[in-house]
């Protein structure tokens, strides 16, 4: 029986969005274990618009969701109407739209704030038991949300990002852009993706198929 799952998608593009490489493979590798796959994201205004070519604002407005629909193919719908209920886990891509548009921990780090929407759909599937897959820098997003737990997750090897992590109560662990970070008391998996800004992308391919697996094998 194939498995339901939600994704929760940023925008699109790495530097103000989600990042599109990883949302795809995300994408990608749940198609190949045979999930049933929604997509959600907030529909509301984007931090900011940055021109991809030279990383500078571009001083427009972008809506989230009709940014995901690019990645999703229209097929998206607002995250408002995700019920945990209906879902058996929860995949969270990477790009800074995460730590810019889902939370403040591009700005503010540990003492980021966090979309009332995001924490409430985060804490229900926790709550509900069902595992949760984030990559990049939403494991960020799910210290932000569950670190009082005690959470284990990974952003790779950048000790500054790994302090921040650890300052909300969860454990960071170091890992390979190749592997991931099981996290078996919460059902959590994570891996560290374009953490690694450099890294060759079949490497990240590894690990984001490392983390769908895993994850789904809760």
């Amino acid at each position: 029986m194939s498995k339901k799952v939600a994704v929760i998608l940023s925008g699109c593009g790495f530097l103000d969005g989600a990042e599109i490489r990883e949302s795809v493979l995300t994408l990608l590798h749940l198609d190949a274990a045979g999930a049933e796959v929604t997509i959600f994201a907030p529909n509301k205004k984007q931090h900011h618009v940055v021109n991809h070519l030279d990383s500078n604002e571009a001083g427009e407005e972008r809506n989230i969701l009709e940014e995901a629909a690019r990645i999703a193919r229209c097929k998206v719908s607002p995250l408002t109407e995700l019920n945990a209920n209906d879902f058996e886990a929860l995949f969270i891509p990477g790009g800074f739209g995460v730590a810019k548009n889902l939370c403040s921990f591009a700005f503010d780090g540990s003492g980021a704030s966090i979309d009332e929407t995001v924490q409430k759909v985060i804490n229900d599937f926790y709550a509900s038991q069902k595992a949760i897959g984030a990559l990049c820098i939403a494991p960020a997003l799910l210290a932000l949300c569950l670190g009082d737990k005690g959470i284990k997750v990974t952003i790779g090897n950048d000790e500054g990002t790994a302090k921040e992590i650890e300052k909300t109560g969860a454990k960071h662990i170091e890992c390979k852009a190749s592997d991931c970070v099981v996290d078996t008391d919460h059902r959590i998996v994570t891996t560290p993706a374009y953490m690694y800004d450099s890294e060759k992308l079949h490497h990240i391919n590894q690990g984001i198929e490392k983390c769908v697996r895993k994850t789904l094998e809760f």
